[in-house]
C-alpha cells in the first residue's frame, strides 16, 4: 500500500541541495578553528548560564568602571608628563600665568584648559576611579551579607580584597600626581607615616623619595605605579577573579526549581553578553555624565605645591577617609628611646590599625567555616536574616568604618555645625568603641525578630488588613495563606545544629579529654551564632498550621460573599484574590 507522503510533509528530495559560497568571515573563522580549536573550547563557555537579579550588576559597576578607567587613562598618559623638572607657567590659565611649577603640575593645566576633552578625560577618570572603589565595597558587602563567600569561593573572597585593597592604593598614587597643592600634602602626609614605622620608616622614605622629601623623583616613581603595576597586578586579579567565577559557577537566590546543583538564568551568548554590553555603555554614560557636568579635583584653584603651604580643610578622596579619620582622634602618644622618637599616635592608626582591617577582612571566611564546621558546597545565596551574628559582625564593621570616615571631617562639622572640634573628637573616641557593639546587638535582634516574622506568615500566612469581629465581641486580623513560590524561597535553607552541651570530659576509652582553649572559644563562639536562631518550620508543624488554617477558613466563609460594612473589603474576594497572594 502506497502513501502519499506530498499531503503530510514537504520534502526537497526531487532537488539536489546546492551549498552556498562560504563567506569570507566564516573562512577566516574555520581556517582559525582548524588550528586553534576555538569553536570547540568556547562552544561550552558561550552558553554558560548566568541567573539574572539586580544586586549581581554591583560586581558589573565595578569592571566596567575599570574599562572606563583604562580608556581614559590612555588618554591621560599621552598628554601628562611625569616630571618635578621646573618650568614657568605660559598656559591659558590667566591666574597661574608666570608661576614657576613643577611639569607635571603645568602638563595637568594643559590637559584641563588647552587639550581638546581634556578636563573631561580629567574628571571622567577620577569619577570613574570613585565609582571603581564604591562599587566594590558594595559588591563585597552583597557577597558576605548573602553567604556567597563561603566554600568554595573563599579564594575569590581574598581576591576580591585584594582588588579592593589594590584599588585604594591606585587611587592614592592618581590624585597625587598632579603636583597641585591638596596632593602634595598628601604625599608629605605619606611620608609622615612611613617615617613612623619604627627602625625601616626613614630607610622606606629615602628609597621612595630618592633622598629627603619631597626630592625629584616621587612623581615619576608614583607615575609608573600608576600606569603599570597596579593595573598590571588589577588585571591579573580581576581576570582570576573571573575564571574562578565561571569554573564554580554563579551564586543564585533560592526559587523553584533551583537548587545546589543547577543554574537557572540567561546563556552568555546571545542573552546575557548583550545585557552585559548594554550596562557598560550605561555606565559609561553615566561617568561620562557626571564627568561632564560635575567638578571633581579642580587642581587650577590649589596652585602648584609648596612644602611651605597647606590647603585649609585638605581631605583625601573618600576611600582614604576612615584612616585619616583614625589619626584626628588618636591621642598624642610618642616614645623616647635612646634618643629615638616612636609616635605611636600615627604609626597605630595608620600602619597597624588598616593592617588589622584588611586582616579581619581578609578572614571573615575562613573564621566563619572554623566556627560552624562547615565543609559543604554552598551556590545557593542566604537572605541576611537567616544568618543574624554574620549579618550583625559585618555592620558592626561597617560601623566602625563610618565613625572613622565621619571622624576624617571633623574639622568641617565643626564648622558647619559650630561646635567644638574638641567634644566632637572625644565624642568620636568613645563611639568608634562602644557603636559596633551596640549596632551588633541591634542588628542581630532585628535579623532574629524577622525570623519570627517570617515563621508566623510561614504557619499563619500574612496579614491582609481585614479585622473580623467574633461574636463575642473580639476582634482579630484574617490571614491569608502565601503563595508556593514565595513560602519555597522562605524555606530553602538548612536547619542549624545548635550546640546544646560541651563536650564530654573524657573519650570513647575513659580517659580524660584535654580540651583546648581554642576549642573552648569555638564552642562560645558557635552557640552564640546559631542559640538564638529561630529555625524553619517542621512539616509537621505546616501540616498543623494547614489544619488550623482550614478550620478558620470553614468558620469565616459565610462571610466570603457577603459585603462588609466600612471599606475592609473594597471589592476584593479575600480568599480568591491571587494579586494579594502573589505579593506575599
Amino acid at each position: 500500500m502506497s502513501i502519499d507522503t506530498s499531503k503530510v510533509a514537504s520534502s526537497n528530495a526531487t532537488t539536489p541541495a546546492i551549498p552556498k559560497k562560504p563567506s569570507k568571515v566564516g573562512a577566516v573563522a574555520t581556517w582559525a578553528d582548524d588550528r586553534l580549536g576555538l569553536a570547540t573550547a568556547m562552544k561550552k563557555q558561550v552558553r554558560k548560564v548566568f541567573p539574572d537579579h539586580w544586586s549581581f550588576m554591583l560586581g558589573e559597576i565595578a569592571l566596567w568602571s575599570f574599562v572606563v578607567l583604562l580608556l581614559t587613562g590612555v588618554f591621560l598618559t599621552l598628554w601628562f608628563t611625569p616630571s618635578m623638572g621646573e618650568v614657568q607657567y605660559n598656559g591659558s590659565y590667566d591666574q597661574l600665568r608666570g608661576i614657576h611649577m613643577s611639569e607635571a603640575y603645568a602638563s595637568s593645566l594643559k590637559l584641563s584648559f588647552d587639550v581638546r576633552g581634556g578636563l573631561l578625560m580629567r574628571q571622567m577618570h577620577h569619577w570613574s576611579a570613585m565609582l571603581f572603589v564604591a562599587a566594590m565595597m558594595i559588591h563585597l558587602l552583597r557577597v558576605f551579607f548573602t553567604g556567597a563567600h563561603r566554600k568554595p569561593r573563599e579564594l575569590n573572597w581574598v581576591i576580591g580584597c585584594l582588588l579592593l585593597l589594590l584599588g585604594t592604593l591606585e587611587g592614592f598614587t592618581g590624585y597625587s600626581l598632579p603636583d597641585d597643592l591638596l596632593s602634595g600634602t598628601g604625599i608629605r602626609a605619606a611620608d609622615g607615616f612611613m617615617k613612623s614605622m619604627p627602625v625601616v620608616g626613614t630607610y622606606m622614605s629615602f628609597f621612595l623619595f630618592g633622598g629627603e622629601f619631597p626630592g625629584d623623583s616621587i612623581i615619576p616613581r608614583l607615575f609608573t605605579i600608576h600606569v603599570l603595576l597596579i593595573p598590571g597586578l588589577l588585571l591579573a586579579l580581576i581576570a582570576a577573579h573571573m575564571l574562578l567565577l565561571v569554573y564554580h559557577k554563579h551564586t543564585q537566590w533560592p526559587g523553584p526549581g533551583r537548587t545546589e546543583q543547577n543554574v537557572v538564568g540567561y546563556p552568555m551568548l546571545p542573552v546575557y553578553a548583550a545585557k552585559a554590553g548594554g550596562f557598560f555603555f550605561i555606565v559609561f554614560g553615566v561617568t561620562a555624565l557626571m564627568g561632564a557636568l560635575l567638578s571633581i579635583n579642580p587642581v587650577w584653584k590649589f596652585g602648584p605645591y609648596d612644602p611651605t603651604k597647606v590647603t585649609a580643610g585638605s581631605q583625601p578622596d573618600w576611600y582614604m577617609g576612615w584612616p585619616d579619620g583614625a589619626l584626628r582622634i588618636m591621642p598624642g602618644i610618642e616614645s623616647h628611646f635612646w634618643g629615638h622618637t616612636l609616635s605611636w599616635n600615627v604609626f597605630l592608626p595608620i600602619i597597624v590599625l588598616p593592617g588589622l582591617m584588611f586582616t579581619i577582612l581578609l578572614m571573615l571566611p575562613f573564621v566563619e567555616a572554623w566556627i560552624t564546621g562547615d565543609k559543604r558546597e554552598h551556590h545557593l545565596l542566604q537572605r541576611p536574616r537567616n544568618a543574624p551574628t554574620r549579618s550583625a559582625t559585618m555592620v558592626a564593621l561597617m560601623t566602625f568604618y563610618g565613625l572613622m570616615w565621619a571622624a576624617g571631617g571633623n574639622d568641617i562639622i565643626a564648622i558647619t555645625l559650630h561646635a567644638s572640634i574638641n567634644q566632637i573628637t572625644y565624642f568620636m573616641r568613645g563611639a568608634v568603641f562602644i557603636g559596633p557593639v551596640v549596632a551588633f546587638f541591634i542588628t542581630r535582634r532585628w535579623c532574629i525578630s524577622l525570623q519570627r516574622h517570617d515563621e508566623g506568615v510561614l504557619l499563619h500566612g500574612y496579614e491582609s488588613g481585614i479585622i473580623m469581629r467574633s461574636p463575642e465581641g473580639g476582634y482579630s486580623e484574617r490571614h491569608l495563606p502565601i503563595s508556593g513560590a514565595r513560602a519555597y524561597v522562605m524555606t530553602a535553607r538548612d536547619r542549624e545544629e545548635v550546640p546544646t552541651a560541651e563536650a564530654p570530659e573524657t573519650d570513647e576509652n575513659g580517659v580524660p579529654r584535654k580540651r583546648s582553649p581554642l576549642e573552648s572559644i569555638r564552642n562560645k563562639a558557635r552557640t552564640l551564632m546559631y542559640a538564638d536562631n529561630i529555625q524553619k518550620p517542621t512539616v509537621e508543624e505546616l501540616e498543623e498550621a494547614r489544619h488550623h488554617a482550614e478550620h478558620e477558613h470553614e468558620l469565616t466563609a459565610a462571610l466570603d460573599g457577603q459585603a462588609a460594612d466600612g471599606h475592609q473589603f473594597d471589592g476584593i474576594h479575600a480568599v480568591e484574590s491571587e494579586t494579594l497572594r502573589g505579593d506575599h
